[in-house]
């Protein structure tokens, strides 16, 4: 296979709205594209510390956690959720998830999807 022809393949099935996005529409991708960008920027300064020896820069590190705050909040807004909601639903899932309140290895690999969808709800 050739590139031309590969791309080709490939354009034929990527998956484009057919309207323009709406308001809701806009403002999750806006806010999901940055979280990933803020995600990556926390990453790198993490990775910097530990892998080049780079004095870890805790400002850096609280700023980058606000950015990533401010993406979910119109994350949440977006759902009409906040974040005492979505800190509630994460708990209970948690507990759902280690009902002894103790992490597990097991448990974080097999989970019970759909018992924790339940809590969620």
């Amino acid at each position: 296979m050739n590139p031309i022809d590969y791309m080709q393949m490939a354009l034929d099935t990527e998956s484009l709205p057919g309207n323009e996005l709406t308001t809701k529409q806009k403002r999750l991708t806006h806010a999901s594209l940055g979280l990933c960008t803020e995600a990556a920027e926390l990453a790198d300064a993490i990775k910097k510390h530990i892998f080049y020896g780079k004095e870890l820069d805790t400002v850096n590190l609280i700023e980058e956690i606000g950015d990533i705050l401010w993406y979910s909040a119109i994350v949440l807004d977006a759902c009409q959720s906040d974040f005492g909601d979505a800190m509630h639903r994460n708990i209970a899932k948690l507990r759902k998830r280690y009902p002894q309140g103790i992490f597990s290895a097991d448990r974080a690999i097999n989970r019970d999807v759909e018992a924790e969808r339940v809590v969620l709800e």
